[in-house]
């Protein structure tokens, strides 16, 4: 609940369990992201929250990203280490405990939908984790992935739509 980067897809071995439930307050799963959280608009994160099995989180992570880029999986933002108690980041101001890893933009924040062509897939993945994972600020998105996949007990997923179709 962060030189262009990008990050492997999750893979299928290991997988915790999908018991979270994502939602945003801005769209519904499978539906269109509105403009203002897009670089056509205000570029503004979209407010999201998660409920659900979390079993004994410690802390939470979230990887926003785009698997339908050219030639590769775009990561638009990696956050890690919530705060456990945290159950929404609303579209303002972030939890004060949480770490942003660098996106394939090249920097440590939220990089909106901005597809060059046609309609794109974006995943806002939350990970309930079994450990902080405890890397620094800015960390390559890869090796952010890697650490919260390794420490994931449980996930969940919101799909939103942006692009011309």
């Amino acid at each position: 609940m962060a030189s262009p980067t990008s990050a492997a897809s999750p893979t299928a071995a290991a997988s915790p369990a999908k018991t979270i439930t994502v939602i945003s307050s801005a769209f519904a799963e499978g539906e269109r992201i509105p403009e203002r959280y897009t670089c056509k608009g205000g570029s503004e994160r979209p407010p999201l929250a998660g409920s659900g099995d979390v079993g004994e989180a410690a802390a939470f992570a979230l990887i926003v990203d785009d698997p339908h880029a050219p030639g590769f999986t775009y990561v638009h933002w990696i956050a890690y280490d919530i705060p456990a108690a945290t159950r929404e980041i609303p579209a303002g101001d972030l939890p004060a405990d949480l770490l942003q890893a660098s996106n394939s933009a090249g920097g440590a924040n939220w990089t909106p939908p901005c597809p060059p062509s046609g309609e794109h897939r974006y995943r806002f993945t939350v990970y309930a984790l079994k450990q902080k994972i405890g890397l620094l600020a800015g960390t390559e998105a890869g090796e952010a992935r890697r650490a919260i996949e390794a420490a994931a007990i449980r996930t969940g997923t919101l799909t939103g739509l942006y692009g011309n179709p």
